[in-house]
């Protein structure tokens, strides 16, 4: 029997009304979006220079000059285009946006070539090198994050002109790419365009896309590695310098990809190619490349993951490292790496129907990802460290590429528009659906309407799942003229029941559930009436957490998370030197709503010790002094809430107080 996953309620039918996700939400279309387009065209004063839309005008022959930024320089105003699109589609149409969208389209149509080729770089800079460097050249990933783009956008407005764009462009690639003799047998050193593909399959519903797909998933790993055949060729160019010495695990092409067991390489790369087996695993019913997706799921979020969803250990190039190893203060986990993650975790909870899953998401979402935007909107962090000294973050050392403060922009910007179309497109993560039943994933307040069992339900929830944890939905048939009133219609809700939750209730039209049957980590409600009142009383408490002895970084340390968040001690409430600090576990935390502290936040404050600096007055290096210890009142913020306020030292990981 055919499996079914779980579909997304369209982003327009979504409405999020969300305390602790409004302000983010509200950001991507008043501050984001227009600050992102003046940075894409080289107008925030103190940023580092784009040139991405400077770089379409020169491919198009409306501008004079040469080529700037990354080979993948494009993917900046693709991501940016999506972020409208999901915008659109969420928000409500928006005339001007709307008009400044569609001349980028048309921009980016004009720069095409006349046989459907589409990359500023190689237009302009080497138009003779085409599909010559599939290893760093980024040529299908920035096809990839193009396609993405279009396919948002006429799905948020029913426009064609950049679906023919894309769709052109995948066509040459589906002539250029494939098993077939004459073609070319290469696959993308940087996965993305898999996934795309699969997408744009979805809405075209031409196989050729979905193929050259799968294509590249099963050659990848084949027979002699790709890359190095590549580098043997005559017109191969070596773009990084960097990557001299390279290793096929770094591409995730070391193995085919049933046979990989553990998560390697290039973090972002990765898991952008886990969401494209996912995909196809599904749309090929392939049991086997689904076991792969789980193998490799599980060796990333049981043994590689960090506590905030990050991964990604390695500063040197951005790579996931061995097990249980996951240093606090170097680590990469970059933002784009955690939004990876929670794309394939979504697609492998609806594929699955296990909550599990959505916790990871859940996890990715509120911790890592958030961190990596300002509360303001206009600052953005590329990697997200755990413990943060500034006054060691210097250049030309181990740790230059972590920042105690957020950048106005990079000249690798990556992250800063893909945070800005997660954001934008959160509505998909709140629930998936099939013909029968709702599933919900994420506790985010608003309304949406969905089909059950053939009939119309208003779903409303209202969540203050982080504030005092409890969550009420109301679900309530909207009776149509071809519909005949019935008392009970049979569809089902499923509400996922976090794994970190040990305690809660769960009320159904006043009467308390019990022993509610949990499985695979959701609670099924079945036989919906006509209308449902649903109210779920989690135990939202701050936890410490702990991590396996293994973890070598964290061995003696504990952690303070409540419901999905992690939190961290910042400097501007706990002074410095925070490593001289010990948390008491034994002692209750005590819990402080603070309505004017960066935005309204839930403050945890811990008893502890630190260790003084009495009797090193005198400032020496070393000495066989007793440690002296004072008692201190420890204050934890969220971790997505760190570095909003004054530059200063962070520590997720703090010393844990033993007492005999």
């Amino acid at each position: 029997m055919e499996r079914v996953k779980l579909e997304s309620i369209p982003l327009h039918a979504v409405h999020i009304q969300d305390s602790f996700w409004d302000k983010y939400i509200r950001l991507v279309k008043d501050v984001i979006l227009p600050y992102q387009w003046d940075t894409l065209n080289d107008r925030v004063e103190g940023a580092q220079p784009s040139h991405c839309i400077k770089n379409f005008k020169i491919a198009a022959g409306e501008e004079n000059g040469e080529f700037q930024g990354a080979v993948f320089q494009d993917t900046d105003v693709a991501k940016w285009l999506e972020a409208v699109a999901f915008t659109l589609a969420s928000s409500g149409r928006d005339e001007k946006l709307e008009k400044l969208a569609d001349e980028t389209i048309a921009l980016i149509g004009r720069a095409q070539c006349e046989d459907g080729y589409l990359n500023t770089y190689y237009t302009i800079q080497e138009p003779d090198r085409r599909w010559t460097n599939l290893k760093e050249g980024h040529e299908l990933y920035t096809a990839g994050h193009m396609i993405e783009a279009a396919v948002a956008y006429y799905q948020a407005t029913g426009k064609k002109e950049f679906l023919e764009i894309v769709s052109r462009f995948a066509d040459v690639i589906c002539e250029k790419f494939g098993p077939k003799e004459g073609q070319c047998h290469g696959y993308p050193g940087h996965p993305e365009v898999e996934l795309a593909l699969v997408k744009l399959y979805r809405v075209t519903k031409e196989k050729k896309y979905l193929d050259t797909a799968k294509f590249f998933i099963d050659a990848r790993g084949q027979g002699g590695n790709y890359f190095e055949e590549e580098e043997r060729g005559e017109k191969y160019k070596q773009i990084f310098p960097e990557f001299a010495g390279y290793q096929p695990e770094y591409s995730q092409s070391h193995l085919p990809v049933r046979e990989q067991k553990t998560a390697e390489g290039h973090a972002v790369r990765a898991v952008y190619l886990y969401s494209a087996m996912a995909d196809l695993a599904y749309e090929y019913q392939d049991k086997e490349l689904e076991k792969a997706c789980e193998t490799l799921w599980n060796n990333m979020v049981q043994k590689r993951m960090y506590i905030t969803g990050g991964i990604g250990s390695s500063g040197l190039l951005e790579r996931f490292t061995t097990d249980y190893d996951l240093p606090n203060d170097r680590n990469y986990s970059e933002s784009c790496a955690s939004i990876g993650l929670a794309m394939f975790g979504k697609r492998m909870g609806d594929m699955t129907r296990d909550a599990s899953y959505a916790d990871i998401v859940e996890q990715a979402l509120y911790n890592t990802v958030l961190a990596g935007i300002a509360m303001d909107g206009k600052s953005f962090f590329y990697v997200n460290p755990l413990e943060v000294w500034p006054d060691n973050c210097l250049e030309r050392t181990s740790l230059e590429h972590v920042k105690p403060v957020r950048q106005k922009w990079f000249g690798v910007a990556c992250c800063p528009p893909n945070i800005a179309r997660t954001l934008a497109s959160l509505g998909q993560y709140v629930y998936g659906k099939d013909e029968e039943a709702l599933y919900i994933h994420l506790y985010v307040s608003n309304e949406t309407e969905v089909k059950m069992k053939g009939r119309l339900y208003k779903v409303k929830m209202d969540s203050h799942y982080l504030t005092d944890g409890t969550v009420k939905i109301l679900a309530e048939r909207m009776n149509t003229a071809e519909e005949k009133t019935e008392n009970r219609i049979g569809g089902k809700i499923a509400l996922r029941i976090p794994g970190y939750m040990k305690k809660f209730r769960i009320y159904r039209n006043g009467e308390k559930l019990e022993n509610p049957v949990i499985q695979k980590g959701y609670l099924l409600l079945e036989n919906l009436g006509n209308r449902e009142e649903i109210t779920l009383k989690f135990e939202m408490k701050a936890r410490f957490v702990r991590a396996n002895p293994k973890v070598r970084a964290d061995e003696g340390r504990v952690a303070v998370m409540r419901g999905p968040l992690v939190y961290c001690l910042e400097e501007a409430d706990n002074g410095s030197n925070l490593s001289s600090g010990y948390i008491d576990t034994q002692t209750e935390p005590e819990e402080v709503y603070e309505p004017n502290l960066l935005g309204g936040i839930v403050s945890v404050k811990l008893k502890g010790k630190c260790i003084s600096m009495k009797g090193w007055e005198d400032g020496s290096l070393y000495g066989e002094r007793k440690p002296v210890f004072e008692d201190t009142v420890w204050k934890a913020v969220p971790y997505c809430n760190w570095g909003n306020r004054k530059t200063g030292e962070m520590a997720v990981w703090i010393k844990e107080l033993i007492k005999n």
